[in-house]
């Protein structure tokens, strides 16, 4: 990992990426440095997977989603911000960020019959996405609530959406094949799997049972979705 030159912006590794923690000063100082230093040093950032640190700066909405924005230009995921203000935490929060890191878990001894199950990354959205949101992440998304008309989510995973999905969704963004979008009521503008687009004709009414859309033959196919 390249040093930090600011010693406003410290970075290490962790287990899900980069974490970044701030020093003393202005968040518009601290936010210009940490941008300053990945654009210095672009070729490391590439791709990279980042949790912030905030401390006790009160980061409202509007500056979290130009920040995350900015960091998504320069190729870099913002997924985690860590604070000590309740206002910023909800902000994230409402964002679809994690502000928590996963606790390693601990070691139990494996019994006979026991099966042991990778996780993967994930984001957790308890709510309905109006017009206008704008969710992307590397990793799979679950949306608890609808999508509406103008809202668009980006996924490097699968995308499940339980409740109604009406707006745009991307999932396997970095050309994953095997990622799906499910919905318990599939009435998009556009799916994209991959490299793949389907635009759905709204002109007749779907049938409200839960579907899948999948990739198959290179072709994005819908079927209805259904435990296997």
């Amino acid at each position: 990992m390249p040093t930090t030159a600011d010693r406003r912006v410290q970075i290490k590794g962790i287990r899900e990426g980069l974490l970044v923690t701030f020093g003393e000063g202005e968040w518009s100082e601290l936010r210009t440095a940490l941008l300053t230093y990945i654009q210095e040093q672009a070729a490391f950032f590439k791709g990279a997977r980042l949790a912030i640190d905030v401390g006790n700066h009160v980061v409202h909405a509007a500056e979290m989603g130009s920040l995350r924005d900015r960091l998504s230009d320069l190729g870099v995921s913002l997924w985690a911000v860590l604070s000590n203000s309740p206002v910023t935490e909800r902000t994230a929060q409402v964002l679809g960020l994690a502000t928590r890191l996963p606790s390693p878990r601990p070691e139990r001894p494996v019994r006979r019959g026991d099966t042991e199950l990778e996780g993967e990354n994930a984001v957790l959205v308890q709510r309905t996405l109006r017009s206008g949101y704008r969710l992307s992440t590397r990793g799979h998304v679950v949306v608890i609530g609808e999508v509406n008309p103008g809202a668009e989510i980006y996924a490097g995973g699968s995308v499940v959406v339980w409740g109604r999905l009406r707006g745009t969704v991307h999932a396997g963004i970095e050309g994953n094949t095997a990622a799906v979008i499910c919905a318990l009521e599939m009435a998009p503008v556009q799916l994209r799997i991959a490299d793949q687009v389907a635009v759905i004709q709204t002109g007749r009414r779907r049938k409200t049972e839960p579907m899948m859309a999948r990739l198959e033959n290179g072709q994005i196919v819908l079927e209805p979705w259904k435990g296997k």
